[in-house]
């Protein structure tokens, strides 16, 4: 691998839900297309729920006016009945951040989905693919039992990634378990695995930075996370997921369908619970979202931070995206 000092800077906004990632990330484009004529900023998503194709008011997709103001990549890629892992999105995310530095752009990478990020900077782990068979006894199991039952069963088999999983976060269980099943080693001990040689990565171009965006005072964000969620509701999102519904071949175990406020509407519309649970499992599962993404974020001692509730937050992100930008020639 190159030494850091010969890889090309690469500017990586990172921060939880709500903490004004889009905001900054298009003052930034806006302030480059004025400087430097002819020389774009195009963003790169790195969000896992943006990915997906008519999901687009509960995942707070950059309108088609932000959109246009600024080239977005990695967004209404998959439809909803699709996979796309982070493998998925390593290869993307390097195969068009190379393109756009060939066309003499700016590439911008921009989101909250950690294990992305982690995956474009750290590489892959040689891990097992989804099975469906696995999966469908999983579900099975745990209609029956509960996921609770099923994370007690993974505590057995691999205490230390349980120990970090809620006993009902259904998705992370089933697939440490299914990694289990499949491979008979448990995740953690094929994550801390050392990974294949990277010299002749793609990567290894580049020197990603990230910049995050971080609350001097949680009980901001939490603030701003109801009301979007709020503004969410008030802008048609159950309407979305009726639609999405009515498609008939997707369901709540999907991927898809297991996005932050997705599966709290999907519950509402089954009629299993009220409009104001739905609307406070929805807010609470979102802060819960923020916390993991705050988890990550402060395991990286490398990050630019910014205290995304400064009243200057997105100039001072505009600034440390231009601090690292402004090397790459």
């Amino acid at each position: 691998m190159k030494p850091d000092n010969e890889a090309l800077p690469i500017a990586c906004l990172l921060g939880p839900t709500a903490s004004g990632k889009t905001a900054a990330a298009l003052a930034y484009a806006a302030e480059q297309a004025s400087a430097t004529p002819g020389r774009a900023v195009e963003i790169v998503s790195v969000d896992s729920a943006l990915v997906y194709r008519g999901m687009d008011i509960g995942t707070a997709k950059p309108s088609a006016a932000e959109r246009a103001a600024a080239a977005h990549h990695l967004i209404d890629i998959v439809d909803p009945a699709e996979a796309y892992s982070a493998a998925n999105f390593r290869a993307d995310a390097l195969r068009v951040t190379g393109e756009i530095l060939a066309r003499g752009n700016v590439p911008l990478l921009v989101g909250g989905t950690m294990l992305y990020y982690k995956a474009l900077t750290q590489g892959l782990n040689d891990l097992p693919g989804a099975d469906p068979t696995v999966r469908a006894q999983l579900d099975a199991e745990a209609a029956r039992d509960g996921w609770p039952a099923l994370h007690a069963r993974l505590a057995q088999v691999d205490p230390p990634t349980a120990a970090r999983l809620a006993p009902n976060d259904s998705q992370r269980i089933q697939r440490a378990l299914e990694i289990f099943m499949l491979s008979g080693q448990p995740m953690s001990a094929l994550l801390a695995a050392p990974r294949p040689d990277s010299t002749q990565d793609e990567a290894a171009r580049y020197r990603f930075v990230p910049i995050a965006l971080e609350p001097s005072d949680r009980g901001v964000l939490h603030q701003r996370i109801e009301q979007r969620f709020d503004a969410m509701l008030a802008a048609g999102f159950l309407d979305e997921v009726k639609t999405l519904r009515a498609r008939g071949d997707l369901d709540p175990n999907l991927p898809s369908m297991r996005c932050v406020g997705y599966r709290q509407a999907w519950e509402y519309l089954d009629g299993a619970i009220d409009y104001a649970t739905m609307r406070d499992k929805g807010v609470f599962a979102t802060r819960q979202l923020c916390k993991r993404q705050l988890t990550w974020l402060r395991a990286m001692p490398e990050r630019i931070v910014v205290d995304c509730c400064a009243a200057d937050a997105t100039a001072q992100a505009v600034a440390a995206i231009s601090a690292v930008t402004s090397t790459q020639g």
